[in-house]
């Protein structure tokens, strides 16, 4: 709950850092870089920033702290970039969790960015970068299933990670569809079930130690939920092995990461048997 004790003391205590020269840059590293910080001031920040913690996406340079993410964050939107056009379109990210995405959509110039997840920690988290960078991203604390009814609709939607966590990916992505401009564009990643024909993993209690995941399809049963929900285009944009590069553990989790979910006798197989995570990289239009 945004009103509970503890995230009203935290706000309370990012509004009180009140405003710094800073310069920011959004690269591979979102980085704040300060003018005249001092010592306290900069150990008030990173007191913040570890009450603030898991911190999953990133990663983010505040002066001398670096907050170094579960996921190296980068390396998916270095993907997506070449694949990208954001100047001067109105932009959605769904599941944007702390917003590092968008951060680096600014670089793009769009005309106007906004972030929906239901997270109140990942709002939290936003808010405090967000406290540095001053930026017009405009995050909503609401899911897939709220923009049918926000007030305006989007020439791009980013859906990254989200559609294994819906019990019904075809409804999810005809929400999408409904929530775009004319001649509107998804980019959308999902884990996937690396071999031939239509269908999807349905686990049984978790996959990879993630207890809420519905299905993992394979690379036709997704292009199918697609055409379902009458997108055209369908554009393979990439496919990786979720490797211990790309997500592991850091001291910015305080938790287990990937080499905890994968077999420890086989890494081409979760703990629970399962095959391991694949990522593949899709666009789709209108």
């Amino acid at each position: 709950m945004l009103n509970s004790y503890k995230n009203l003391e935290l706000l309370s205590l990012i509004n009180a850092l009140g405003k710094f020269d800073c310069e920011c840059e959004f690269n591979d590293i979102v980085s704040i870089k300060f003018n005249g910080l001092t010592a306290q001031e900069q150990e008030q920040i990173e007191a913040i920033a570890k009450e603030l913690k898991p911190w999953r996406k990133g990663p983010f340079a505040l002066g001398e702290l670096f907050i170094d993410t579960e996921w190296q964050s980068f390396i998916k939107y270095n993907l997506l970039k070449p694949h990208i056009n954001l100047k001067d379109k109105v932009v959605a990210d769904v599941g944007c969790n702390n917003g590092y995405y968008m951060f680096r959509m600014l670089k793009e110039k769009p005309k106007k960015l906004v972030g929906f997840d239901p997270s109140v920690h990942t709002f939290m988290q936003f808010n405090f970068i967000n406290h540095f960078v001053r930026s017009n991203i405009i995050y909503e604390l609401l899911g897939v299933e709220h923009l049918a009814h926000y007030e305006h609709k989007f020439d791009t939607i980013f859906c990254l990670g989200v559609i294994y966590h819906r019990s019904d990916p075809v409804k999810m992505l005809k929400e999408l569809k409904g929530s775009l401009n004319k001649g509107g564009e998804v980019f959308l990643d999902t884990m996937y079930i690396d071999m031939p024909g239509d269908f999807a993993l349905t686990p049984k209690l978790t996959y990879s130690k993630i207890p809420n995941i519905y299905f993992v399809p394979t690379i036709g049963a997704l292009e199918n939920w697609c055409e379902r929900a009458k997108f055209s285009d369908f554009e393979i944009l990439a496919t990786k092995p979720t490797d211990v590069n790309e997500q592991r553990k850091t001291e910015w989790i305080d938790g287990q990461s990937l080499e905890n979910f994968l077999d420890p006798n086989d890494s081409l197989k979760t703990i629970e048997g399962y095959p391991a995570p694949n990522r593949v990289y899709i666009k789709i239009k209108i």
